[in-house]
């Protein structure tokens, strides 16, 4: 029963962190490392992978009346063509590097002192990037997917290669990227948000195949377990932040990332972790 509890601890982390700007993907390395769930040697870094699943599938039921809306305009409509090509632009170049240097991620950089240095870093520049008079001028406003042009859909998907080191976020990354160019706080977010289904899908699976030779069956109840919880929680958790970004900034978020990094450093320090 202890090991249940501990994976549906995983999963509420997985889905509350997955789409706010703090890596989900960080909070698991340490939530595993503290934690220790019963996984085989070689299925800890799959399950961190896996468990985003569930956060493709919330978004997918979050959007669902938009999706099925979009999916019926599509070979008649420029204008939803054009958004979901920009869909593919953004992808592409996560895509790519993330096919190459799997292997080399997993390895080497699945470990809390980098999930520790991402996470200062890439708070400092959320920061930073929400201080730029630019970013201020343009933050406000309602979503318009309109805004994002095929150049700035590559600027976003650039953005979101670095999010391949653990750490950093895939949704502070994208965020980073629309804000850089021009896109409001809301636009942005909600682009973040449709990216996630491409590229967390994608990852997700083509993880699970590459790595199943190296699972156990008992691993995949907790696999499966962690992706539902995980997607529950992912599901409110896009709802909480539409709203909040309406109104807020994200400098809240940056400076939990510092103060979660420098705790993070000094439980690596003091061998808790």
């Amino acid at each position: 029963m202890i090991e249940v509890i501990k994976i549906i601890l995983l999963g509420i982390i997985e889905g509350v962190t997955e789409f706010l700007p703090i890596s989900s993907t960080g909070h698991l390395i340490v939530g595993v490392a503290l934690l220790q769930p019963a996984l085989s040697a070689n299925s800890a870094e799959s399950f961190e992978i896996f468990i985003q699943f569930g956060a493709v599938v919330a978004v997918i039921a979050y959007y669902w009346r938009d999706l099925t809306a979009q999916a019926h305009r599509i070979p008649r409509d420029r204008e939803t063509q054009r958004f979901w090509l920009a869909i593919v632009i953004a992808f592409i170049p996560a895509a790519v590097v993330g096919f190459f240097l799997r292997e080399f991620i997993k390895d080497a950089l699945f470990n809390p002192t980098v999930v520790a240095i991402a996470l200062i870093v890439g708070g400092i520049v959320l920061i930073v990037v929400e201080k730029l008079p630019y970013v201020q001028s343009h933050a406000s406003g309602a979503a318009d997917l309109r805004q994002i042009t095929l150049p700035k859909a590559l600027i976003i998907g650039f953005a979101q290669t670095v999010a391949l080191i653990p750490g950093t976020s895939r949704s502070a990354a994208s965020i980073i990227g629309g804000l850089g160019c021009g896109l409001n706080r809301a636009t942005a977010t909600t682009f973040s948000f449709y990216l996630a289904i491409p590229t967390l899908g994608i990852a997700t699976l083509a993880d699970f195949v590459l790595s199943f030779g190296e699972l156990q069956p008992g691993d995949l109840p907790y696999f499966l377990l962690g992706a539902v919880v995980a997607g529950i929680a992912a599901w409110f958790s896009i709802r909480w932040l539409l709203n909040y970004v309406s109104t807020h900034s994200y400098i809240p978020f940056g400076i939990y990332r510092i103060v979660a990094g420098l705790v993070i450093l000094l439980m690596v320090a003091t061998s808790i972790l």
